[in-house]
């Protein structure tokens, strides 16, 4: 290989699954011309993390997986060099594509038990097996960060919690599972993103912890990654002033972040992967085209994730980098090629996904992650409620015909009611209904993940919510981010309260089989929560 072609294996452009043939043409085009590396996947332009603010609307294609998997190889026969396939697949390809199976998100296994930490094992072996099966070899998963900001607007719920002992066991468990089945995985976003409160697809969030703190808590599942071989850690777009004279430079463009603290200090020489280079927080910083993929190369990294700029890009670093410093860059992204297998002859794959398997990994993980936070007998409170005829159930975001209710109506039968999303003027007639009931068992789906706009739970259901939980008996269970716990008005008053983190199938009846059965729970809550 020239010096230009092996600059072209650093780049790793975005493709889009449900693209138009046009564009598919178009990276066919980059592939053949400029030698590049690999490709990272997402499901299309308008679910692209930096269109999160906009109203772009996706349109779901439950073809999504053939389609992926036939431009998989599509691409790979335009490719001199095998192309390294990435994905963001923290749950699963259900991240990125539909009708695929999903598995649960890092905070719910966060809230396992150390004992069971198996599970995530489990879990990255799951995942590996299903980008195996689509012709992928890179997940750029898990996050090593300490999510220990609860208004983290990015994290959160993608973090294995606050505590850096558990953060760094599960994550490296999970990649591990990876591994095995000849998947490479990625540790992020060093140097930590979870004690910030700025979205980096928007804006650049700040770090104002000193190299001692972040040694101390941040860097830690980092350096725990880097003992066990990791294959590649990815560097946020986040500042860190006291690693950078003070000044607010992204991570991803400072080489006091790459070379001085994770090269020397660290002792990492595996490959570095930037974040995606379309986000917000770098992706305006300079006119030239180039420019920025050069700066961050210069930098230290090894891959440029997202590069919008190739040609010009590999023209920038062709001008201004040293044979050496190209070699090493090669040499590390050629060590994970190989690993992956991509200079072996290709064998052909299944690509039938394993759904049995995954529900069966997502009992378990249901049956041994729910965490009882409150409980005043709540097994006995429902059934004498029963028996009295003043029993009632409330489904708030999902209908009556849910899972949890369904699994519990057997044994607790009472009068069904539900709360609808925008539904805000049918709420007095549910509180009226519910006025000669005095225990409400209360099943709470949490509509997002993401923090913003108190979850989507809309200021009326709030309202609803405390009159009922100070003027009953209630016994609620939540299923969705933990972090929600902390916008619910006046908890304290409640009967029982579970935490339930998924709204799976299997986690519903997990729930109910938790609450008619009185069992005990293992689970504990993985992130601190202010009113509890």
């Amino acid at each position: 290989m020239t010096l230009e072609q092996k600059i072209g294996q650093f780049f790793f452009p975005a493709v889009f699954i449900n693209d138009t043939e046009e564009n598919i043409q178009a990276t066919e085009e980059l592939i053949k011309k400029h030698n590049i590396g690999g490709l990272t996947f997402f499901h299309s332009r308008a679910s692209a993390a930096t269109n999160y603010e906009t109203k772009k609307k996706i349109v779901f294609n439950d073809d999504s997986y053939q389609r992926l998997t036939a431009l998989i190889v599509r691409y790979q026969k335009c490719a001199t060099t095998p192309l390294l396939m990435s994905i963001d697949a923290e749950w699963g390809l259900a991240m990125r594509v539909e009708k695929t199976p999903q598995y649960p998100y890092a905070i719910t296994l966060g809230a396992l038990p150390i004992s069971e930490s198996h599970l995530a094992y489990e879990v990255g072996k799951q995942i590996g097996l299903d980008l195996k099966s689509a012709g992928l070899h890179y997940n750029l998963a898990p996050l090593a960060d300490i999510n220990n900001n609860p208004n983290n607007p990015v994290i959160g719920y993608r973090s294995f919690g606050e505590n850096k002992e558990k953060v760094a066991h599960f994550a490296l468990e999970y990649l591990r599972g990876m591994n095995d089945v000849g998947i490479l995985g990625c540790l992020k976003h060093f140097p930590g993103h979870g004690n910030t409160n700025v979205d980096s697809h928007l804006g650049l969030p700040v770090l104002e912890e000193t190299l001692e703190q972040l040694l101390e808590n941040e860097l830690y599942p980092f350096i725990k990654g880097i003992e066990s071989d990791v294959d590649s850690i990815m560097i946020g777009h986040l500042a860190v002033p006291a690693l950078n004279e003070g000044a607010n430079t992204s991570a991803t463009l400072s080489k006091s972040v790459i070379e001085t603290l994770l090269r020397k200090q660290l002792n990492y020489d595996g490959l570095v992967i930037s974040d995606a280079l379309n986000m917000h927080s770098v992706s305006k910083l300079y006119e030239r085209k180039g420019q920025l993929e050069w700066e961050a190369f210069n930098a230290g990294n090894d891959v440029l994730c997202f590069a919008e700029n190739v040609p010009e890009g590999i023209q920038e670093i062709l001008k201004n980098a040293t044979p050496e410093r190209i070699e090493e860059s090669y040499n590390r992204l050629m060590k994970c090629k190989k690993k992956a297998g991509l200079f072996e002859e290709q064998k052909q794959t299944t690509t039938e996904l394993d759904f049995a398997t995954a529900s069966l990994l997502n009992r378990k993980i249901a049956q041994r992650c729910l965490t009882k936070l409150k409980d005043n007998k709540n097994t006995a409170v429902a059934t004498d409620a029963v028996k009295r005829g003043t029993l009632a159930k409330l489904s708030i975001y999902k209908n009556t015909e849910n899972t949890f209710f369904k699994t519990l109506a057997p044994s607790l039968s009472a009068k069904e009611y539900s709360v609808e999303m925008d539904t805000t003027n049918s709420l007095s007639a549910i509180e009226k209904s519910l006025k000669d009931y005095d225990t409400i068992i209360i099943a709470l789906f949490v509509p997002k993940a993401k923090p913003m706009n108190n979850f989507d739970i809309e200021e009326a259901v709030l309202q609803l919510l405390k009159k009922l939980f100070l003027s009953k008996k209630c016994i609620l269970y939540v299923f969705g981010n933990p972090y929600a716990l902390q916008i619910l008005p006046d908890l304290q008053s409640v009967s029982g309260l579970v935490q339930v983190y998924q709204d799976f199938e299997e986690f519903q009846e997990a729930a109910a089989n938790q609450l008619l059965e009185n069992l005990p729970s293992q689970g504990t809550l993985p992130v601190h929560i202010n009113n509890l």
